[in-house]
């Protein structure tokens, strides 16, 4: 018969995970089953990139969301604790930053020393054994950051983080933090007799806070690189006792070679000798799991092994809880790890029609110590934060520029100029990539981003911006400007010159894949056809629908050499875009779109986003096409800018159809 534990983990998931969501029914992990006397079971459970999702609600929509939430995670833990003789619960990192319950907190409550931070209190709810930094965590000041972390009840560990300069050895270095910290546990084994073991954490964050977070650390901090670290403290904790070395490292998967002060250094992390198993996070993925690390060498994503040894990466915001399961035997007076599995186990699935299920409730105990803060995040996101002096919507989006696509490409550029503006990239041009999310289409005739002139709430940034992308930047030529253009023009139709009322929109291409470039002006000619069919494949080599590209008012020079701000999903490839991939990235931001979006307009007050009119369709004498939108855009019509567009009646299933004169 086979066991739960020769199964291959997605398997072994399924038939474990509905167990844990419920106290009930409880089985034991195989290993807790089959320890011997001089064996015991210990299971490792990871949390990481909360992001201050405490509560399974996005504040950003004003509404509650099954898919994210540490009360929802929490709420498996003690089912999961069942399962096994002995655990562990730690945190990997990004916890203080992310929604807007982490921004009240820094920027209308504070934290002085003493104080307890809604994150902090939930945490201590859950017993955790110890916790690391990541990158996140510094962007409100090192004096919160460590007014916040004080009011934690486990250890703080970080290995790479210094007080100013580096020393001339990893183990001279002034830490802010302990590197590491040993933890003495009394175990139980297979006879049930207790032992003790002393369990090792050694912590690590990315070297490129130093960047992201400059201005709150420079001339007061900086940063060694996580390989580097591990190598000299590693001995170190050997030399104190430590039977399991656990390495909570605040950095992702990336195995394209080791290099210096590397961001996603976590598989040659598992690399050094003496660490046993690695909690890795930062990337907002999860691992093991199919696809995504299937071309990474020295990665298992069925085993979930990083170099042989264990590893998890547990998603973000709580949507998953890492596990890494030790069988452990008795060596003379010290522990070895003779067998493993790994898992990252979810909080919600989807079912066969796609929709969000949540397999797990709220556990009262987190959700009690942070009542008080939820409800004044709701009153802050409910409150405005400026003023648009224009209406920001999206029902023109498709045929036009537009203010809701505008708005995004402004801060988007601002912020990336910003971060650029000392390096070697600081005198390049800076354009922006932006697409409408909400644009009809499947989502129905209501489905359009519909912000009003006047006051505007962070809530209201939902509308602007749908998806929690982080900003990345991406080194390109002028061809390449034009090439991403041709593959967003697939959005469009073919069009014959003279035609009446042609139809315009490709109801198959997706609205997230039309992006606008600012920064530059062009026209698009619908005479041609489609270079790219709606999945980013050549289909007419030959065809040039973007016509008249210009940057600075002159024809764009194709060499030239551009910096264009998007977000993680396109630059990684998404969309399939021609040329646009990981080796084009030179900037990995540290924060959301969203969160960009909002600083942009606190900063500025008022924000005036009316479309530039950077891009329009090519003349074509006496041809006009049609398209459907959102009823309420008849209501809007007049300022529409660089097209003209009349009424043509009603559209079928609540749509209104408009008549493009082109």
């Amino acid at each position: 018969m086979t066991s739960l534990i020769d199964l291959h983990p997605i398997t072994r998931r399924s038939l474990l995970g509905g167990f844990a969501a419920t106290t009930a029914l409880i089985m034991l992990h195989p290993f807790s089953a089959r320890a011997q006397a001089n064996q015991a079971h210990l299971r490792l459970m990871e949390t990481t990139d909360i992001h201050v999702n405490v509560m399974p609600y996005d504040y950003y929509a004003d509404k509650p969301n099954d898919t994210m939430g540490l009360a929802r995670t929490a709420s498996i833990i003690d089912g999961i604790r069942a399962e096994a003789t002995n655990s562990m619960l730690v945190d990997n990192g990004d916890m203080l930053q992310g929604n807007p319950m982490g921004d009240y907190m820094a920027y209308k409550k504070g934290m002085k020393a003493g104080d307890l931070h809604p994150m902090v209190k939930a945490m201590n709810v859950l017993g955790y054994d110890c916790g690391t930094l990541g990158n996140h965590e510094f962007n409100y000041g090192l004096d919160f950051m460590f007014n916040t972390l004080g009011g934690a009840s486990f250890p703080i560990v970080c290995a790479n983080l210094t007080k100013g300069q580096l020393a001339e050895d990893p183990r001279r270095d002034d830490l802010f933090f302990k590197p590491y910290v040993i933890v003495e546990k009394k175990i139980k084994d297979g006879s049930g007799a207790e032992s003790p073991i002393k369990v090792g954490f050694i912590g690590f964050v990315p070297p490129q806070i130093m960047v992201w977070d400059a201005k709150n650390l420079e001339g007061k901090a900086q940063t060694r690189d996580i390989v580097q670290a591990a190598r000299a403290w590693v001995p170190v904790m050997k030399e104190a006792g430590a039977d399991i070395i656990i390495a909570l490292s605040h950095s992702g998967i990336d195995g394209h070679g080791e290099t210096e002060r590397m961001e996603n250094a976590s598989l040659y992390l598992a690399g050094v000798d003496g660490i046993d198993a690695v909690f890795t996070g930062h990337q907002h993925l999860v691992f093991p799991g199919p696809k995504t690390w299937d071309d990474v060498p020295g990665a298992d994503p069925v085993k979930g092994t990083l170099l042989g040894k264990p590893a998890v990466m547990a998603g973000f915001w709580g949507s998953h809880l890492g596990l890494i399961d030790l069988l452990i035997e008795k060596d003379g007076n010290s522990w070895k790890i003779v067998d493993f599995t790994c898992e990252a186990r979810p909080i919600y699935h989807r079912d066969d029609n796609r929709k969000i299920v949540a397999d797990v409730k709220d556990k009262p105990e987190v959700v009690a110590s942070v009542a008080e803060e939820h409800q004044a995040t709701l009153d802050y996101v409910r409150t405005p934060v400026g003023k648009t002096s224009t209406p920001l919507y999206s029902y023109f989006a498709l045929v036009a520029d537009d203010p809701s696509v505008q708005i995004v490409s402004i801060a988007q550029t601002w912020y990336v100029k910003d971060l650029l503006k000392e390096g070697e990239y600081k005198d390049l041009p800076v354009l922006s990539a932006a697409a409408p999310f909400k644009a009809g289409g499947r989502g129905g005739s209501d489905y359009y981003t519909d912000v009003p002139a006047g006051d505007i709430a962070i809530k209201n940034v939902a509308d602007l911006y749908l998806y929690p992308n982080t900003v990345q930047a991406v080194l390109i030529t002028g061809e390449q400007v034009k090439n991403w253009l041709e593959r967003s023009a697939g959005m469009f139709l073919q069009v014959t010159p003279g035609a009446q009322d042609a139809p315009l929109l490709n109801p198959d291409f997706p609205s997230y894949n039309y992006d606008v470039i600012d920064g530059v002006t062009y026209q698009i000619d619908l005479s041609q056809p489609a270079r790219y069919d709606k999945d980013g494949v050549v289909v007419h080599p030959e065809s040039n629908r973007i016509v008249n590209l210009q940057f600075n008012g002159k024809p764009i020079d194709p060499a030239q050499k551009f910096v264009v701000a998007t977000n993680n999903y396109r630059a990684g490839g998404g969309g399939k875009f021609p040329e646009i991939a990981a080796d084009k990235v030179i900037l990995v931001a540290p924060d959301t779109n969203r969160d960009v979006i909002v600083r942009y307009i606190v900063e500025q007050g008022t924000i005036n986003p009316s479309a530039d009119g950077n891009w329009s369709f090519a003349p074509m004498s006496g041809t006009t096409a049609l398209f459907e939108t959102g009823p309420r855009a008849r209501q809007l019509l007049a300022d529409v800018k660089g097209a003209t567009i009349e009424d043509a009646g009603d559209g079928a299933e609540g749509f209104a159809r408009f008549r493009l004169k082109l």
